[in-house]
């Protein structure tokens, strides 16, 4: 038993009420989904160059089988801004899964276009631990600051749905803060919490997943937590 198990993990205090009222009271904007860093700061535009920059890289390992369509999902989708100016410029078609509804209200206008276009498939109002994906359906599962708000448990569990839900070749995305230690960080904010580099890697073992690749996220305020990108393959690939 770790010394982690014989105390209470951050992750114990999670509590999706909490979080889903936290969220539902901020304003459905890029501001309020990103805590404070609009587009006034750098922070959207550095995020979507970081996020580019990383598939860039993996194209030759996300190669899709013949006559399957790019279909991502973007997990936590918030108002569409991950999708609208990334996702959708990488897949065919994009799903999302976002559990507050002011924001998936705001979705639907700031997706019109892409919707009209076709580029947008199913939202699905849920939260991730409610979430289960078509099987073999996705090219693309893009999770970028939503796992927070699973404890470790639902995390694997929630990682092993996505793994059915996964094309030939396809490939989980998981973008998110890291603590500086080996420590989680519980934030009773939004009822979520921070882990390390090290947690990360432990979960996506348990899970059933192997690292192909990993990139920190460059040009964010120094004021905020470490951010880390990681590129997933189920193990029995």
């Amino acid at each position: 038993m770790s010394n982690e198990d014989t105390i209470e993990r951050p992750d114990s205090h999670i509590n999706y009420t909490d979080a889903i009222s936290y969220w539902t009271s901020t304003p459905a904007t890029v501001t309020g989904v990103l805590g404070g860093y609009g587009e006034e700061t750098v922070v959207p535009t550095m995020d979507v160059l970081g996020s580019q920059h990383f598939l860039r890289k993996l194209k030759s390992r996300m190669v899709p089988p013949a006559n399957y369509q790019k279909i991502g999902v973007d997990i936590g989708a918030g108002i569409g801004r991950v999708t609208k100016n990334m996702l959708s410029k990488q897949c065919d078609i994009v799903d999302l899964v976002e559990p507050v509804k002011p924001f998936c209200e705001q979705m639907e206008i700031e997706l019109s276009d892409l919707k009209s276009q076709g580029k947008i498939g199913e939202i699905f109002q849920v939260g991730m631990q409610d979430w289960t994906p078509e099987e073999g359906k996705y090219w693309i599962i893009w999770c970028q600051w939503c796992v927070g708000h699973l404890p470790d448990e639902q995390l694997i569990l929630f990682f092993k749905r996505c793994i059915k839900g996964l094309q030939p070749n396809g490939t989980i995305i998981i973008k998110e803060n890291n603590t500086p230690s080996n420590h989680d960080d519980f934030d009773d904010t939004d009822s979520s919490v921070t882990r390390s580099d090290t947690k990360f890697k432990e979960l996506f073992e348990k899970s059933g997943l192997k690292l192909i690749a990993t990139d920190r996220q460059k040009g964010l305020p120094k004021e905020l937590y470490p951010v880390r990108m990681y590129a997933l393959k189920p193990m029995s690939e």
